[in-house]
């Protein structure tokens, strides 16, 4: 079992309080203003998700956007989802086979697609996911749509392109024909102006918006963006291979708090 990290500091500690917290999430004025109702008949276009990973306090109400949106569209048979190493422990990149707690139940690993993604460059250990809370914070968003959705969860210390777009190239490979969700895991600028964050920004999300992986990386080192997940979007663009990006929120943590340095939220879906 891979116990929460982040339990009573990114999120509430209890069901009840995390429940709760993640209804606020949705109902709040940065969020999508209402509880997502799944639709069990939806068009299931929805293939790639990038989504924050601060506290919900901050960056829960941004990444709701892109939940209720897969809600509407209609849930998955299974996700994954990749998220930044920010701890520097384990291999380059790395799944895990233990099953993940949080307040809210324990979300299974799907073992027979682990299993397939246990290749190339992608090892097989919990040292990378112990400590990190990029993938740990999205799945209560997931266990409030659905109690029995499986996963498989990707940590990435490793986010040159071309390792990317291997990783990419496996997670398509491995899903094969099963529907499948790939969640991108990612905080944009860091600490600097609101403006000035924007700013730099607006220029990483074009590149996700026209689908342009390699232009996503280059445009992060260019222009010095402090985006910690680039990536595993650049891993889920390459596996998804999508036809149509859209940004649905985009917001930062000065508009939750006053601050004059600020992280950047987006919330984007790939069909």
């Amino acid at each position: 079992m891979r116990y929460p990290a982040v339990a009573g500091q990114f999120y509430a500690g209890s069901e009840t309080g995390l429940r709760k917290q993640v209804e606020e999430c949705f109902m709040h004025e940065l969020g999508p203003g209402q509880l997502p109702e799944i639709n069990p008949s939806g068009e299931r276009k929805i293939r790639g998700i990038i989504s924050p990973h601060a506290g919900f306090v901050f960056s829960g109400p941004i990444a709701a956007h892109g939940f209720a949106a897969l809600a509407k569209d209609g849930l998955p048979e299974v996700f994954i989802i990749l998220g930044p190493n920010h701890r520097g422990v384990g291999s380059g990149i790395a799944i895990t086979t233990h099953d993940f707690e949080t307040p809210m139940g324990i979300m299974e690993i799907d073992q027979e697609l682990a299993g397939k993604l246990k290749q190339g460059p992608i090892d097989d250990t919990i040292l990378a996911h112990r400590h990190e809370h990029s993938i740990e914070v999205q799945l209560p968003f997931i266990q409030y749509l659905a109690s029995d959705k499986k996963f498989v969860p990707i940590s990435m210390l490793t986010q040159d392109y071309k390792s990317a777009a291997e990783v990419g190239k496996i997670i398509r490979q491995a899903i094969g024909d099963r529907d499948a969700v790939i969640i991108a895991s990612t905080d944009f600028s860091h600490y600097i102006s609101p403006e000035k964050a924007k700013e730099k920004d607006n220029l990483a999300i074009q590149q996700i918006l026209d689908l342009n992986p390699k232009g996503l990386y280059e445009t992060v080192r260019k222009n010095h963006i402090t985006m910690c997940g680039f990536g595993p979007v650049m891993a889920m663009l390459e596996a998804v291979q999508g036809s149509e990006a859209e940004l649905l929120k985009y917001s930062n943590s000065g508009d939750v708090q006053p601050m004059s340095e600020v992280v950047g939220y987006a919330s984007i879906v790939v069909r």
